[in-house]
């Protein structure tokens, strides 16, 4: 029993309608790959599905722009030309707004100033007002946030330095040593050598005159001798 005839219209369902693309592609990619093999012919396609999608073929043997070249020949139809003029009318726009960009420059650096009007130049006038309150605005906000920033920095180099003091302080009250006291005559220190302790007795005594004392050592105002 044979299939029965199809009617050739748009399928509405968008599933049904995706799914017989895809199938229906790869048949005739299936029938281009043939002609190219039996037929040793140059086969091209190129086929875009309703959501943008792009898929083409092309014989090993050649590419898309020779067989458009060949085409162009054979039927005296220039592909290239409409879009070369696009391309063209493009280009001229692009130079037409460099150009007006460029004179702004010129008249923004006071050149170029003879053919504008009194309105014209009043109006240069305002923008360059404008433009000089953006630039000081930002400006000083860059001020202020460079210079919040770098008191946040001495705020915390601060609270370092006074965290790294009292620890310095309390490591100080730990390990102090007794103060000596030199009144009077005095007094012994003791040295310890070896692990067994040794008492040296020291005398302080006002520095004299005296020739019984020019042969001892003196130490600033006071005399040291080994008792």
């Amino acid at each position: 029993m044979g299939r029965g005839k199809i009617e050739i219209k748009r399928i509405e369902n968008s599933t049904n309608r995706q799914v017989t693309y895809s199938k229906r592609r790869a048949g005739i990619v299936k029938k281009a790959k043939e002609l190219t093999v039996l037929c040793d012919a140059e086969v091209s396609l190129l086929m875009v599905s309703s959501t943008g999608k792009i898929h083409e073929y092309i014989s090993p043997s050649c590419t898309h722009k020779n067989l458009y070249d060949r085409y162009q020949q054979a039927s005296g139809i220039d592909l290239w030309q409409p879009h070369y003029e696009k391309m063209q009318e493009h280009l001229q726009k692009l130079k037409d707004i460099n150009n007006k960009l460029r004179k702004e420059i010129r008249q923004r650096n006071g050149e170029d100033l003879d053919d504008l009007s009194f309105q014209q130049l009043r109006g240069l006038e305002q923008n360059m007002e404008k433009s000089v309150e953006c630039v000081r605005n930002r400006k000083f906000h860059v001020i202020t946030t460079q210079t919040d920033t770098f008191k946040k920095k001495v705020k915390n180099h601060e609270e370092t330095h006074n965290s790294l003091l009292r620890e310095f302080e309390e490591r100080d009250a730990d390990f102090r040593f007794p103060s000596l006291d030199f009144e009077g005559d005095y007094q012994s220190t003791i040295g310890f050598a070896n692990g067994n302790p040794q008492i040296f007795a020291f005398r302080l005594q006002p520095k004299l005159q005296s020739a019984d004392l020019q042969d001892e050592e003196t130490y600033g105002s006071y005399g040291l001798s080994l008792s």
